[in-house]
């Protein structure tokens, strides 16, 4: 099951993985391999990813930086070819993110000797960026009828899934509160009747787009091969003011 009607997809401008994901998942349908591996494995290159950036291995910070987007999208896609939605594997993703965002952020603080608060600001500006695009993203998937294991209000405990155990659900969604509460509250807070909207058009949600973790991956990779290392905490700050112009753009237009 895709993520939206095939007439309504857009061009996601941080999910150019998706292809190779698709052809992961294909490849791993019928073996014991399940989405949680995937995932394991998508923290592992993303560690090996952080490990370059210290090191100074940028060529090889950027090939697990994109293989740790590409595997991320490769456990949804597993999920949805063996038809196994669950609850755990999808909090499990976001807690292990945002747990690998905040390390990364910290080894490009390290390398270029930036003050602790800009990499904290910075880190923060990424999360709300990314808390952004994904709460569209999971109206326009609710309202057409695609993927609904994300919600768009994350408030309570859900009801396990067939094939996975409530404890562990408990567990990884009261992390995933704890981790992304608070981004949450804010955007909800600057934006409440976004889920009231008409659908967001395309070219919107391909803008926005920018702020999806792949791309942000994409960009970083690129700055420390560029040798712009020292503009990339500074970058991610100053892009948070995008927040508050697409959900300026989102009241007036939709």
């Amino acid at each position: 099951m895709s993520k939206l009607p095939k007439q309504h997809k857009f061009l996601d401008l941080s999910d150019y993985g998706r292809p190779i994901a698709k052809a992961i998942a294909n490849a791993l349908k019928n073996t014991s391999i399940t989405p949680i591996h995937v995932t394991i494995s998508f923290i592992i290159a993303g560690l090996f990813g952080v490990y370059c950036v210290v090191q100074g291995y940028y060529w090889l910070a950027a090939f697990f930086l994109i293989l740790k987007s590409i595997l991320d999208a490769a456990d949804g896609e597993l999920a949805r070819v063996k038809k196994q939605p669950s609850y755990t594997g999808r909090y499990l993703d976001s807690v292990a993110d945002i747990i690998l965002n905040a390390i990364l952020f910290i080894a490009i603080a390290y390398i270029t000797n930036a003050p602790w608060y800009l990499c904290v600001l910075a880190f923060f500006g990424l999360q709300l960026q990314g808390t952004l695009y994904n709460y569209y993203y999971v109206i326009l998937r609710n309202k057409l009828n695609g993927d609904s294991t994300s919600r768009v209000f994350e408030k309570k405990t859900p009801i396990a899934l067939e094939g996975e155990q409530q404890k562990y659900v408990n567990i990884l969604f009261a992390l995933y509160k704890f981790c992304y509460g608070i981004f949450d509250q804010i955007i909800y807070t600057l934006d409440r009747k976004a889920s009231q909207s008409s659908l967001f058009p395309n070219w919107f949600m391909t803008a926005i787009s920018t702020f999806g973790l792949g791309f942000q991956l994409l960009l970083i990779a690129l700055m420390l091969n560029l040798n712009l290392k020292e503009f990339i905490l500074p970058f991610f700050l100053l892009y948070t003011i995008m927040v508050f112009v697409f959900i300026a753009i989102r009241k007036l237009m939709f």
